[in-house]
């Protein structure tokens, strides 16, 4: 158990942390969140005894094992899987008794050391190494080379898997998916889900921390506040505790009603029917925690576009990729794609596969190796590269980098405008090198918005975005009316800002029927079950281990004759025989599993659909008994209704005929069981 008594932590002249009180129990999977420089980062140095408290007690356990992820990594020529067993300390310290008792030849000492590293599972840390290493996107070539060959962020994803390799009863991870992609983040949440010691995370991905953790501790006001649940949970808390406490009905009422504004101008543009029913889901979810969109301390939204063009590009046959050394290296070929106006797609494929290459493509920054290329001459493209924040210039000012693309506007509107981006005064005309990576963020995101792109390329925008900038993105992309290509491992912003996806795999675009919860599926089988034979029968047994577990229903038996009973004892199956069964059961297991779930999930889609139309039905129905709706003067208020019901009864007949089709799958695939 930890306990914080009492706790008073102060930075310089900053109190971070006063009287404060928290207790956590073994096993909890602690999420901390908290506005830039509250005192999470130094809550971790305190844990990790590299700070003192000012006043008051942190108690646990002297026993426990800690591990935490190194914010440093020197420049070693150690190969990268050797790096990462390092972080199994235990296992290399016995490594070390064990060569010191060979050399002085002590039979006796050697036989208690090999028993030691038994306990500690040394005979199968290589594969477990390279199993972890493959999850956080490491080839099996790459596992061999030097530690220095590795650029920052593979780095960091190395200092990540020391501390997963390290055997721990209390886990800080600070910004873990900082430098992972979306494959990446899947398989270390997965990782997590099963890990049994106390975690404790600081995270900026909300979609991560709902999937992992079971407790949220906020800090706030210089308190540590406890919240049962994942991080929708806690919005859901903290914005039913904003609204009782902080007297915001008013403001809430007028967020509530911007927000079903959108709602309904997305619902009677016939033409972006799917467009609207995707929205519609987000927009509910931001009605539901308008309080928190009120008190969020920024907020923004990208203006409308001037023109919308219709396509905005078509690829013809293209390949993509780059010059190198007077040859070409095609990344992804033969793409044939068309862009319309008001689509909105999130790009997915594993880190490598080309999803930067091809935005680069539509971008205009890549000429395509082969193939046609055709821009509409209306197309305004608002481009945020993954390396977006490095390209600004330290030495100069948001004003200054703002006035480099508006020349012609007067200074006082370039002010107000990154004024509405929460940089007054000062801090508009002063050099940015002081910025954090967030806000150098928001500088760049503000210059796309001046803009006004009908073509928004967001690559991986969020890499340096807290919670509350992430979710003021979030809320401007879901009423933004132009087209969006996204790439983002932001699971939470993919679902609220795009309705279609897009793949890239083995060198090819194509479309990606299904949602993440398919490309999950489709993750784990392609990436970490695709080995070579000799890898996958080493490795079986140990896959098995780590497998996520599963609850299997206890099938009823059928009953056998006495001849069959006598057959199967005639010819027991061998050790081979039940694994081969096994695995050919997991395999039936998995492909039901796998059919079920894009089902599943396009029923709870059409299930919200309905009650949505079943709701604007009844409140139709409410103004349509309302006699002074049948009025002379009100005849086209009348019409008008009559048109919305009829609209309405029909989208729920086809909703509803659909749900049926869709149960009836669900019946068919459980009979097939």
């Amino acid at each position: 158990m930890i306990r914080l008594s009492q706790l008073t932590l102060i930075r310089g002249t900053k109190v971070l942390l006063e009287s404060a009180d928290l207790t956590l129990n073994p096993g909890d999977k602690i999420g901390l969140i908290g506005s830039n420089g509250t005192g999470k980062s130094s809550l971790f140095a305190l844990l990790r005894g590299e700070l003192h408290a000012d006043q008051g007690d942190v108690d646990y356990p002297a026993r426990w094992r800690l591990a935490y992820v190194a914010q440093e990594t020197p420049a070693l020529d150690r190969p990268a899987l050797e790096y990462a067993i390092d972080g199994d300390t235990t296992l290399r310290k016995l490594e070390q008794e064990l060569a010191e008792a060979e050399a002085s030849n002590d039979g006796m000492r050697m036989g208690e050391l090999h028993a030691a590293m038994g306990d500690a599972d040394a005979y199968t840390v290589r594969s477990r190494a390279e199993q972890l290493l493959r999850g956080l996107g490491f080839t099996h070539e790459q596992m061999g080379q030097p530690v220095a060959s590795f650029s920052g962020g593979w780095r960091m994803r190395l200092n990540l898997a020391q501390a997963l390799m390290c055997p721990s009863d209390l886990l800080l991870l600070d910004e873990p998916t900082n430098h992972l992609d979306l494959d990446a983040i899947i398989w270390v949440e997965d990782w997590l889900k099963r890990y049994t010691g106390t975690l404790v995370i600081v995270s900026h991905d909300r979609d991560f921390l709902d999937g992992v953790v079971n407790v949220v501790v906020h800090i706030d006001a210089k308190k540590l506040k406890r919240y049962t649940g994942n991080y929708s949970s806690f919005e859901r808390q903290r914005a039913a505790a904003i609204v009782l406490a902080a007297g915001m009905m008013e403001k809430q009422a007028r967020e509530r009603a911007h927000l079903e504004s959108f709602i309904e101008r997305f619902r009677a543009k016939a033409s972006k029917a799917k467009q609207a029913q995707s929205r519609m889901k987000m927009l509910a979810k931001m009605e539901e925690l308008a309080p928190l969109h009120v008190s969020a301390p920024f907020q923004f939204e990208f203006r409308e576009p001037l023109k919308a063009p219709d396509p905005l590009l078509v690829l013809e046959h293209v390949d993509a990729g780059y010059h190198v050394d007077g040859t070409d290296k095609v990344i992804v070929r033969g793409i044939k794609f068309a862009l319309a106006s008001g689509q909105r797609y999130g790009l997915l494929g594993i880190n490598g596969a080309g999803k930067s290459t091809f935005i680069k493509t539509i971008a205009g920054e890549l000429e395509p190796l082969a193939g046609t290329a055709n821009f509409n001459k209306g197309l305004v493209v608002g481009y945020f590269a993954q390396h977006q924040v490095e390209m600004l210039r330290d030495d100069e000012s948001p004003l200054w980098h703002l006035a480099r693309i508006a020349p012609r506007i007067r200074e006082q509107e370039l002010r107000s405008f990154l004024g509405a981006f929460n940089f007054p005064g000062d801090m508009a005309t002063g050099p940015i090198a002081n910025f954090s990576g967030g806000e150098k963020a928001r500088l760049a995101l503000a210059m796309i918005v001046w803009q006004r792109p009908n073509l928004l390329l967001l690559d991986e925008p969020t890499n340096h975005l807290d919670l509350e900038t992430r979710e003021a993105l979030t809320v401007a992309l879901a009423q933004f009316e132009g087209t969006l290509v996204l790439v983002s491992h932001d699971r939470h912003l993919l679902r609220a800002s795009t309705d279609q996806f897009l793949i890239v795999a083995d060198g090819r675009l194509e479309p990606f029927d299904g949602d993440l919860e398919d490309y999950r599926d489709w993750l784990f089988k392609t990436k970490l079950g695709a080995t070579d034979s000799a890898e996958a029968s080493a490795d079986a047994p140990l896959e098995e281990a780590l497998a996520p577990p599963e609850n299997k229903p206890s099938a009823a038996k059928t009953p056998r004759t006495k001849s069959e009973v006598q057959t199967k004892s005639v010819s027991p199956a061998t050790p081979v025989d039940r694994r081969d069964q096994k695995r050919k059961e997991a395999a039936e297991r998995q492909r039901l599993s796998s059919a079920r779930k894009p089902i599943e999930s396009r029923i709870k889609r059409v299930e919200e659909q309905m009650a949505k139309l079943n709701a604007r039905k009844s409140a139709l129905e409410s103004q349509l008994v309302d006699p002074a709706v049948h009025d002379d003067a009100s005849k086209d208020a009348l019409k008008t209704l009559i048109l919305d019901q009829a609209y309405v009864e029909r989208e729920l007949s086809q909703f509803e005929a659909e749900w049926l089709a869709l149960q009836e799958q669900l019946e068919q695939l459980a009979a097939a069981t």
